[in-house]
């Protein structure tokens, strides 16, 4: 407002000022679209300013508000054409209208610095809140890739203890419930000594069936002792391109093969179609999306997802998700390939090992 008033006072001064009516209406309207549209529209914003503010003061003082939300909020060579049409608007109306002079170069130059200042800082802020984001992204996928390590460095080390408890205690208990039901019907015992050989056969047997139930336990870690936090299976992947639908995404899902997956491979496979629906509503939004998962129980199973190219992504692409699936496919064994197709598609596709 004040940098309107400043040109409306020079205006006035030279003799070249609109009437004070017409400024006041015409700086109640610039401000007023500077509060409602400099976030939503601040392209169309611009271009009705510039030639406003070529006529007016109060639109002269609200267009470098303009062009600073378009340089934030959309590319630098948008901010860049839209100062040069501004500068070029300028020069060639002020030319015309009052002729080469000192005062003529002084009023181009001026503003021609003024509008390039704020396109600059306004770049720079958005490049900065962009590696912010970029970063943030990078600590969240390093996060989730150290999280994975350490699961699977768990379950590892679970299936280990396992093994070594099977073939060690269950042999040797299965030895003594032998032992002692040969003792029970030997016909020369007594019947204390059966009564005894009874009692250690069925306990025996009780140890047998709870070192099944560990054993079981630690096989299985998410069914017993992680039953409060249940995690999503391949089962779940049409729930989840049902919340992308219900967001108003095009997204298309297909299943082929009918074998058991094992719980393990397809959380792996919901989280790798998660992160590309994400991507693809981050990088190309309204974009159609097709999703196609086969399993096969000697081949694995095969997820790809192929998405159509859109110009302008509201985040910055730094990779960090396709680092993230890289990191998660490979800890598992199994293959990761990316990259746009000669249809000008974007094409995803992994594999991962049956038992992964």
């Amino acid at each position: 407002m004040l940098l309107g008033l400043f040109f409306v006072h020079e205006s006035v001064s030279d003799g070249t000022g609109a009437p004070i009516i017409a400024e006041a209406v015409a700086g109640v309207l610039a401000f007023t679209g500077l509060v409602l549209f400099r976030r939503s529209h601040p392209v169309a914003l611009t271009l009705v300013l510039i030639p406003a503010g070529i006529v007016l003061g109060m639109p002269m003082g609200a267009t470098p508000f303009a062009l600073f939300s378009v340089g934030l909020r959309r590319p630098g060579r948008v901010a860049v054409s839209l100062a040069a049409l501004h500068a070029v608007a300028v020069a060639g109306i002020y030319w015309l209208a009052f002729g080469p002079g000192y005062d003529y170069y002084e009023a181009v130059v001026f503003l021609v610095l003024l509008h390039v200042s704020v396109v600059a800082v306004a770049m720079l802020i958005r490049s900065q809140r962009q590696l912010v984001a970029s970063w943030a992204e990078r600590a969240r996928q390093a996060e989730e890739g150290q999280r994975l390590r350490v699961e699977q460095a768990r379950l590892a080390e679970r299936e280990r203890i396992a093994r070594e408890m099977h073939d060690v205690l269950a042999h040797r208990i299965s030895l003594l419930a032998v032992h002692a039901g040969a003792l029970e019907v030997r016909r020369d015992a007594g019947s204390d000594e059966r009564e005894a050989a009874g009692v250690i056969r069925q306990c025996a047997y009780d140890a047998l069936e709870d070192l099944r139930t560990v054993i079981g336990m630690l096989r299985a870690p998410a069914s017993t002792m992680e039953a409060d936090r249940p995690q999503p299976t391949l089962g779940d992947v049409p729930a989840l391109v049902e919340q992308s639908r219900a967001a108003g995404a095009e997204v298309g899902l297909s299943f082929a093969g009918d074998d058991e997956v094992p719980d393990q491979v397809g959380r792996h496979a919901y989280r790798i179609v998660q992160e590309a629906l994400t991507n693809a509503r981050k990088h190309a939004p309204g974009a159609p999306v097709r999703v196609e998962i086969s399993t096969c129980l000697k081949q694995g199973l095969t997820v790809q997802i192929e998405n159509g190219l859109a110009p302008g992504g509201s985040m910055p692409g730094a990779g960090a998700g396709l680092a993230g699936l890289h990191e998660r496919v490979q800890l598992v064994g199994g293959r990761l390939e990316h990259g746009p197709t000669p249809a000008g598609e974007f094409h995803l596709k992994a594999w991962l090992p049956w038992h992964a």
